[in-house]
């Protein structure tokens, strides 16, 4: 079944052992096993109350083919590999192909979740629920970002429904149980444990549960279950080096998929909060730098024009507190501001310069920032003037700054060169990398940054933090100085 993102198809394409594969589920543990961790008798009562919940879901679209016979498939289309066979034929003019899925219905007027990959492209979309009625669905929206999809039938009567559960309950070892339609073979049943939380794999709203409950192709959007039958989980991706399951598989968390599918059945689409900072993690290098007592919180690279500006958070301010929790790292603080509300206040805690300081931003939406934000200006390469941590720098002039295309305002030193054996090279330097700051100081000279260093190495500091800036993008690199 071609469900494949185009990220994961390049990678099964490619030399690497394992990839992952979209549309996938459980496998069931050895009895001396489950067993050892009082695995419940028997799954027959929980499976016998969800089933009626549970659908398979068809979906079909008509692709048409150009001149030369090869249709015209977007790459990362849940169509495209079905197309392989047809290419064999021959085949001419428009095909109709069919693609399979999962899902679960999550209110008696016949809301039902899915993944965004399992419906993509669609023009008919038809739902088999367990005792065998099936039912055309309309798309109520989806969201890429989350792969969700929210689906709507109209049956008549009243459907069985499942709830969603507390996903941040669920403990590394609770049993969970999945259901949908690997491999076209329908409703079909697995269980097994969660092996891991948190999980994240391409997305900035990522927070996977990792079971090894048997997923494989056609367990795309459905359910995984709680030992109480509650939702805790959407089947999503698995990792595999052959396409079917090897006991790595993931799911969305339901506390994702609740605030997402609330939004899709309001609005259609998506809502999510906007703080308009760029950040990165506080790895313990940068923490030293910085001398911060922990490596935890988000450190601001960037603050374009948006609510964090207004508000007064600058680049190197490491954000420890949101709207009263604290921040762990980038990606949660990520979720975190995704699911605040739109236009309204929230006090965020900041570390800047040894102290913490608490502001206040109004957030704005992320969606309509994204669709108004600029591309950014390509790299180039500078002429050498200085060799120092591993870099060859050169000041940033006037001619640079036309060749780069940025504004006349822009300061700092190129990176024309970087040394394959050095630090700078392993922690991702490259030729065209501007330095905008050293140890939170402005660097516009090449003296400049030599006085930070030597600084730094007075203060008892083993590194320096660079503020680096590629194509645009700024993120903070911590660099040995002993």
């Amino acid at each position: 079944m071609p469900d494949l993102t185009p990220s994961i198809r390049t990678a099964l394409r490619s030399s690497t052992l394992l990839a992952l594969v979209l549309g996938l589920g459980l496998s069931l543990a050895p009895a001396s096993e489950a067993e050892a961790f009082g695995a419940p008798e028997s799954f027959a009562d929980l499976a016998q109350q969800i089933s009626p919940s549970v659908v398979n879901i068809t979906t079909s679209a008509m692709i048409a083919g150009p001149a030369d016979g090869r249709p015209m498939v977007p790459e990362g289309s849940p169509f495209e590999d079905f197309f392989e066979d047809f290419n064999n034929r021959g085949g001419q003019g428009p095909q109709r192909s069919e693609a399979l899925g999962s899902g679960f219905v999550i209110s008696e007027d016949g809301y039902i979740v899915t993944n965004n990959h399992v419906i993509e492209g669609a023009d008919e979309i038809l739902i088999e629920f367990f005792g065998g009625k099936k039912l055309p669905a309309k798309v109520v929206g989806t969201d890429p970002k989350t792969d969700l999809a929210l689906l709507k039938v109209e049956a008549g009567e009243p459907l069985a429904f499942v709830t969603f559960g507390n996903s941040d309950l669920i403990r590394v070892g609770d049993w969970v149980m999945a259901m949908g339609n690997p491999l076209g073979q329908g409703f079909s049943v697995s269980a097994g444990i969660v092996s891991a939380r948190g999980r994240e794999l391409q997305g900035s709203y990522d927070d996977y549960l990792q079971t090894d409950a048997a997923i494989n192709r056609g367990n795309s959007g459905g359910p995984l279950f709680n030992m109480d039958g509650q939702v805790v989980g959407v089947n999503t991706a698995i990792l595999s080096p052959n396409g079917g399951s090897i006991g790595i598989g993931f799911s969305m968390a339901s506390n994702v998929v609740s605030k997402v599918v609330d939004q899709l059945k309001q609005f259609g689409e998506t809502r999510r909060g906007w703080l308009g900072v760029r950040i990165q993690d506080v790895t313990p290098d940068v923490a030293e730098a910085m001398g911060l007592a922990e490596a935890a919180g988000a450190l601001v690279t960037d603050v374009p024009e948006g609510p964090a500006r207004e508000a007064g958070l600058v680049a190197g301010d490491v954000i420890i507190r949101f709207d009263g929790q604290e921040v762990g790292d980038a990606g949660g603080l990520t979720r975190r501001v995704a699911d605040a509300p739109i236009g309204e206040a929230v006090p965020v805690i900041v570390m800047r310069e040894g102290r913490t300081e608490t502001l206040q931003v109004t957030l704005g939406r992320r969606e309509e920032a994204e669709a108004t934000m600029p591309a950014s200006a390509p790299a180039l390469e500078a002429p050498r003037e200085m060799e120092t941590l591993g870099l060859t720098l050169a000041p940033l002039d006037d001619d640079m700054r036309s060749r780069l295309g940025l504004d006349a305002s822009v300061e700092g030193l190129m990176i024309t060169a970087v040394d394959p054996a050095s630090e700078a090279y392993t922690k991702g330097l490259r030729e065209g990398d501007l330095i905008a700051e050293a140890g939170q100081q402005r660097v516009v000279r090449l003296q400049d940054l030599e006085d930070m260093i030597t600084q730094a190495k007075a203060a008892g500091r083993k590194s320096i933090l660079l503020l680096i800036r590629r194509a645009g993008d700024p993120r903070f690199v911590a660099l040995s100085i002993d």
